[in-house]
């Protein structure tokens, strides 16, 4: 059953509708936009440093970050296909990519498999508190941080004004199974195939699935360019943090997250910290946004403008904090749409597209911020490794892992 009206407000889909038209506002709203058969989505991003290392980089990314030379950069892409039309055979669609994609003749989106939530699977709340800090500068305002006691929510009683801020975020809408009669996305476990680091986008695309009209576009937008953040302990106790501009990006922002222990590897407090002078953290700002987005939310001072390349994390967080401190960066960049039918010019005439796709950029890294001197063990690493000769790698070539930071570096395989 094709959504109704109501439902086409509510999924958010009039908001993605709007990015596509140029006219003036009362144009806009004088004539009448109906929901589009299939709406299409892609977004791509960069990932450097550790970042890249989770995303399949491995340990050829960590030595090129230790040594302090260039980002090895990595590329994500997730796309998403909704319909309102129901799936008549199999509810996959396939995307042919150009050959610079290098990702074969195409790639296949599917359904997710069953038991698959949209939410995500549901996390144990942990112990202790989270101590929140946000805003650049030597030290925190007054009235920070704010501490949240995991005993405390999980009884229900949530702190007042936690995530004070703009929420209302233009062109936020996302494709759901929930608000689609057929649904499909990539990567799936059925095409296993990954986007290099070598990938790019640019020029012809086309969609085919049994529940869409056929969707064809030419992308002049490409990956966006890798992000190299450096951190510089200060004095006072705070960080210095500095990246490069990136010439594509709309706006930056910046969150870091470290644990203090207990001595038996159980997290006492948590700290968060994020660049916004505002009391707004994660959700939509995790996310691609739109130029649009980007510049309300800069307006908002929750978004560093892009000309902005440096922010002082508050000397509170390093001393509230454990051993090591996790840092992000996230750079936002354009967006491109696409439509068929355009548009039509007199405001008279209804509006129906037969598809919509909308493709978004960003670029991220994420990197450490404080704590051991990582670049002399990975140089450690590398050493004893040469000593082993060609194939011996040994469990002792790398060092052991200690304290509540030895878990984060345990995850990226940095020790054992």
């Amino acid at each position: 059953m094709p959504l109704n009206g109501s439902s086409f407000v509510k999924s958010g889909l009039a908001l993605g509708l709007v990015g596509l038209l140029s006219a003036p506002a009362a144009t806009q709203q004088q004539q009448q936009v109906l929901p589009p058969i299939a709406r299409y989505t892609i977004d791509a991003g960069t990932l450097s440093g550790m970042g890249a290392m989770a995303s399949g980089g491995g340990m050829g990314a960590a030595m090129a970050m230790m040594r302090g030379g260039p980002p090895s950069a990595m590329h994500e892409m997730v796309l998403r296909i909704g319909s309102t039309r129901p799936s008549t055979g199999a509810a996959t669609a396939e995307h042919f990519m150009p050959p610079v994609a290098k990702l074969g003749k195409s790639v296949i989106l599917t359904p997710p498999g069953k038991g698959t939530s949209e939410d995500g699977p549901e996390g144990q709340i942990p112990k202790g508190r989270l101590l929140i800090y946000w805003g650049c500068g030597a030290t925190a305002p007054k009235g920070q941080p704010i501490v949240i006691d995991f005993s405390k929510i999980a009884k229900g009683q949530i702190p007042p004004g936690l995530y004070a801020g703009p929420v209302n975020i233009p062109g936020d809408w996302s494709i759901t199974p929930s608000n689609s009669t057929s649904y499909a996305d990539w990567p799936n476990t059925k095409d296993r195939k990954m986007v290099s680091s070598e990938s790019s986008l640019l020029g012809p695309h086309k969609i085919n699935a049994a529940f869409s009209p056929e969707i064809s576009f030419t992308l002049a937008n490409d990956f966006m360019p890798a992000l190299a953040g450096r951190s510089t302990e200060q004095a006072d106790g705070s960080i210095m943090l500095n990246w490069n501009a990136l010439p594509t990006a709309t706006g930056y922002y910046a969150w870091a997250f470290s644990a203090k222990g207990d001595g038996r590897g159980q997290p006492t407090d948590m700290v968060w910290w994020a660049s916004s002078s505002t009391q707004q953290f994660g959700g939509p700002l995790w996310q691609w946004l739109s130029p649009a987005a980007v510049q309300k939310l800069i307006a908002a001072k929750t978004v560093m403008p892009p000309t902005q390349t440096s922010c002082q994390v508050p000397a509170e967080v390093k001393k509230s904090g454990g051993e090591m401190t996790m840092g992000s960066l996230y750079a936002y960049g354009p967006e491109a749409h696409f439509a068929y039918p355009p548009r039509p010019n007199d405001p008279k005439i209804a509006w129906k597209p037969d598809w919509t796709t909308r493709v978004r950029f960003r670029s991220s890294t994420m990197w450490m911020l404080n704590g051991p001197d990582m670049g002399a063990m990975m140089r450690g690493e590398e050493s004893e490794n040469q000593g082993q000769g060609q194939g011996g790698q040994q469990q002792g070539s790398k060092p052991k892992c200690k304290g509540l930071g030895g878990m984060v570096m345990r995850a990226k395989g940095l020790c054992v």
